[in-house]
């Protein structure tokens, strides 16, 4: 409660105080904006280093019976890239980094409603992070089971060492730090919005967050609890997942999976989000169906904690008629995100700035990786494909889609609000087009492999499998996926030494966070437009075109 008073400062008493500079702001601030940097900043060095980790990978199947590394080593590298990608980027880098400093902006607010818990939540995704990749120096090595640590596999007699043990501990760390992010967005949207901003006028991105926000309620203390059970079974003789003690192992793979799909959406919703900021922008009109667009964020987020088990159909434990339904059926408000898109596009004035590309980008990888998971939620096609490479290339398809498309969509859309410069456009391009060409050169050839029975997880193969080619031609991809990430780099060190300064406003956004400047204060705020529909900044700049609607004399405004 004190903190939410806290946040009921007026501007001139905020200005009067002077926050620390340097190295000690950075490590003692609760401002939201500068913790959703370090989210940022974290984050990416993590997919950067996981990044290198692939090429490591991709460089030992260019050729058959490679000796770039050797198995155990592989199988660490395989594990440790997985879990930093989807634990310690995609995640973290959304809702810890883009929600954090974006979202109370787009509502209004003076920060998070809980500041010093928002502190607390990065120091504790820094440490987890930190932990797992300390496994590298343990003598055992670091984790080796994959990231989804099925038992047996994960139990001492298979895993010993303490490599393993700091991944539980390293998981479960970023996990409290993921729900008190979840609790604190959840608070922060509800009860901090400006008057007038209404649910039903609440920017894309902040609906995206919310739904998000509340799937990591229900979905991280699954997978905490998972956790200190396999803990557990390693160090004080419980027997949850081991059968010589009465255990099921199978009952790790349910309560992974009730975390790990709705996972999946807690990564995608808020990159969903984006996207749905990015295109209207861009082509310069309203989205398409908003309402829409918020009932299928919700019926996305609702029918993904019914689907776990279409992970699960080869164990011959679950219900295939059931979950391949559902999972058929998680599909079709995701198909309306995508048509609410095109109908966006569709007959706008549209530009081709950097974060459009990346935008329209997103989609047709999006849709290929969405088309594959309809196929795979059959049982028949599930069978024949469990555990090869077209899993992997599917996977990799929708994540990478969605992080990588659409997440620098949001860092060049969002670049010049967060920095004040702006990025080069003409090194922006090539960013976009290598990483995109490397991406297709990468992930289709791992669909044929799969079909052709190449199996997950391999460190080596035989001449005569017939997979070689297309190995090395993957190979290539990642390569070429590298040099387009190189680019990202060289266009943020160039936008420091050479600066272009960005004006507040330069993609003429029509949400809250366009009202003030870039950077914006401490406070956020000096003033807000008068909010009377879903665009406000776009009604005060634009009030021949404004979507607000009239002010009737003795009456209310109509909500939007």
């Amino acid at each position: 409660m004190t903190s939410l008073l806290s946040t009921e400062k007026t501007g001139s008493q905020v200005e009067e105080s002077h926050p620390p500079g340097g190295f000690y702001r950075w490590i003692t601030s609760v401002d939201h904006k500068v913790i959703g940097k370090n989210y940022m900043y974290t984050a990416l060095t993590f997919m950067f280093i996981a990044g290198a980790m692939a090429l490591l990978i991709r460089t030992q199947l260019f050729n058959p019976n490679g000796h770039v590394v050797g198995q155990q080593t592989y199988n660490e590298l395989f594990t440790i890239h997985g879990s930093m990608m989807l634990y310690l980027f995609a995640g973290p880098f959304a809702f810890g980094g883009f929600a954090n400093y974006i979202v109370p902006l787009q509502i209004g607010a003076p920060d998070m409603a809980f500041p010093r818990l928002n502190n607390l939540s990065y120091w504790l995704f820094l440490t987890g992070g930190s932990t797992m990749l300390l496994g590298f120096f343990t003598a055992s090595g670091a984790a080796a089971f994959g990231w989804v640590a099925y038992a047996p596999l994960s139990s001492n007699p298979y895993s010993p060492g303490p490599g393993p043990d700091l991944w539980i501990v390293s998981i479960a760390l970023v996990g409290f730090s993921g729900i008190f992010t979840g609790v604190n967005l959840v608070t922060t949207i509800f009860y901090l919005r400006a008057p007038g901003l209404t649910m039903f006028r609440m920017p894309l991105f902040t609906w995206s967050m919310l739904v998000t926000g509340i799937l990591i309620l229900v979905a991280f203390p699954v997978l905490t609890a998972a956790l200190v059970m396999l803990y557990a079974d390693r160090h004080f003789g419980a027997h949850f997942f081991s059968v010589q003690g009465g255990g099921v192992p199978v009952m790790w793979q349910n309560l992974f999976w009730f975390f790990g799909h709705p996972e999946v959406y807690i990564l995608a919703l808020p990159f969903f989000g984006i996207i749905s900021e990015v295109v209207p922008v861009f082509a310069r009109k309203p989205i398409f169906g908003y309402r829409g667009m918020v009932f299928a964020t919700l019926a996305i987020a609702g029918l993904s904690t019914g689907v776990w088990a279409h992970h699960m159909f080869t164990t011959g434990t679950v219900l295939l008629p059931f979950f391949s339904a559902l999972s058929l059926l998680i599909a079709v408000p995701t198909g309306i995100k995508v048509f609410t898109w095109i109908a966006t596009i569709w007959g706008g004035q549209i530009r081709f700035g950097v974060p459009m590309l990346f935008a329209m980008g997103f989609i047709p990888a999006f849709v290929m990786g969405g088309i594959t998971g309809v196929m795979l939620a059959s049982p028949p096609i599930d069978f024949y494909t469990h555990d090869t490479y077209f899993v992997v290339a599917h996977f990799h398809q929708v994540l990478i889609a969605t992080t990588i498309f659409a997440g620098f969509a949001g860092i060049y859309y969002w670049y010049p609000k967060i920095t004040g410069r702006m990025l080069s456009e003409r090194i922006g391009r090539w960013n976009f087009w290598i990483t995109y060409l490397g991406f297709w050169v990468t992930f289709m050839p791992q669909y044929l492999l799969g079909l052709r029975g190449m199996p997950r997880r391999i460190a080596v193969y035989s001449a005569t499998d017939g997979f070689t080619f297309l190995n090395r031609v993957s190979t290539v991809g990642a390569y070429v996926m590298a040099i387009g990430m190189a680019l990202f780099l060289v266009n943020v060190v160039r936008s420091w030494r050479r600066p272009v300064a960005a004006e507040d406003n330069p993609w003429d956004g029509a949400t809250l966070e366009w009202a003030t400047s870039s950077p914006p204060p401490t406070h956020n705020f000096h003033s807000l437009p008068p909010i009377r529909s879903a665009r406000p900044v776009w009604d005060a700049n634009h009030p021949e075109h404004s979507d607000a609607a009239p002010v009737i004399a003795g009456g209310d405004e109509s909500a939007h």
